[in-house]
């Protein structure tokens, strides 16, 4: 695969016969009629590799991207990526030689949108030119099993590619703000004789020595703690259906990350109108999303209930329920299910999506109910997520957590 950056060509360079603002008008809405008939007669400057200066005022460089955007963006009179020119995976190459990334994204999700696509997953050689993002491997989770076997194992490993430069652009920033926010001493105020740290102690109750007595007099304890084999216990509940691809996709990835973290206890369940507890698969996030499905309605108030059952120490249990708060099933059942679990001390936090895409479809409704059981909820972006699970751990108030970072809490967004 050609490397983007070092291939990318700029796309506003003066061309010889238009102005710039010609040029790059001529480029935005293509070849004319008399453009398109010159080009379809054979005749001077046939298989020569570019037309004469002349009849479209573009450069050698800019006819080339002028033909890769004609191809997609055309009235198909010509060469296009319709069934009759297979080779889509050469133009996902010439694309990548004359676009900068971002826009080849976005010619990627454009071609998939207008053409075929279960048609594109029967051609492994497609799936191995394109450039792979979360979007696409929404998609392939979507439609893997209607994939050929060999086109599935190609699928698989776009996948692969795509967890494996999210694990390692997004494990850093949230080991550090989850080990930032759990470093700090358990150090407990009610300490056991045998517990007590007298350094600690002494240290904090030096305000208060009695020089009578030549001594100081403690007025609070300080112990060193238990210890514990984790910190905190996390439960990411993920909603499956189909609007919530791309945040299923983040979601499972920031689970197997924290699920790496010997502080953190954490657990990954799944929802539709049913439920799994996937916690045995945080160790290989590919077969984990492969083994996905995605779609189908929705039972929150189930999910719920499963999720109430793994809780032991509420107190010390996050619950992150990552849905567009859609129900299927009971809402005021799950309402009370959230009351519950609210007034046994578990913190949960609503994410409406965990994607990119901005303010997300929801039931603003729910989302009031929640919001006046003291459960926030808000859309956050996959960069924010270790941020905010800092912020979780650490017992901030996200509504303002929310404000700084320019979030609009629902139900207000």
């Amino acid at each position: 695969m050609k490397d983007t950056e070092s291939t990318y060509q700029p796309f506003f360079s003066a061309a010889d016969g238009l102005d710039e603002n010609g040029r790059r008008w001529r480029l935005i809405l293509g070849q004319t009629q008399d453009e398109a008939g010159q080009d379809a007669q054979p005749g001077e400057g046939e298989g020569q590799g570019e037309q004469p200066q002349s009849q479209t005022g573009l450069s050698e460089q800019d006819q080339a991207m002028d033909k890769a955007l004609e191809a997609l963006y055309g009235d198909s009179t010509g060469g296009d990526l319709s069934d009759s020119n297979p080779d889509i995976a050469r133009w996902l190459g010439d694309i990548r030689s004359y676009f900068p990334a971002e826009v080849v994204q976005v010619m990627q999700q454009d071609a998939l949108s207008k053409l075929n696509l279960r048609r594109l997953l029967s051609q492994p050689e497609f799936l191995e030119a394109i450039e792979p993002d979360v979007n696409l491997v929404a998609n392939l989770l979507a439609l893997r099993r209607v994939m050929p076997g060999k086109t599935k194992e190609t699928a698989k490993e776009v996948v692969r590619k795509v967890v494996e430069q999210l694990l390692a652009q997004l494990r850093y920033p949230l080991e550090q703000a989850i080990s930032g926010s759990l470093n700090r001493a358990t150090r407990s105020r009610r300490p056991r004789h045998k517990e007590i740290n007298w350094g600690r102690t002494v240290h904090a109750n030096l305000k208060h020595y009695q020089p009578d007595l030549q001594t100081v007099v403690p007025e609070n304890l300080v112990g060193y703690g238990r210890k514990r084999s984790a910190l905190r216990d996390v439960i990411i509940a993920l909603d499956t259906s189909g609007s919530m691809a791309t945040s299923v996709v983040y979601g499972s990835i920031y689970a197997s990350v924290m699920a790496s973290i010997p502080a953190l206890a954490t657990r990954l369940v799944l929802f539709d109108t049913s439920v799994v507890d996937l916690t045995d698969q945080l160790d290989d996030p590919v077969e984990l999303l492969f083994g996905l499905k995605l779609g189908g309605g929705t039972n929150i108030d189930r999910a719920l209930g499963y999720c109430q059952q793994l809780v032991t120490r509420p107190r010390d249990t996050v619950l992150v329920l990552l849905t567009d708060l859609f129900e299927g099933g009971s809402k005021e059942n799950m309402v009370r299910r959230v009351a519950t679990l609210v007034s046994d001390g578990v913190q949960i936090v609503a994410l409406l999506a965990l994607n990119d895409q901005g303010a997300p479809r929801f039931d603003r409704q729910m989302a009031q109910e929640l919001v006046n059981l003291g459960v926030p909820a808000f859309a956050c972006t996959p960069q924010l997520f270790p941020d905010l699970m800092g912020a979780v751990l650490n017992g901030r108030d996200l509504r303002h957590w929310a404000a700084t970072h320019g979030i609009v809490t629902a139900p207000d967004n």
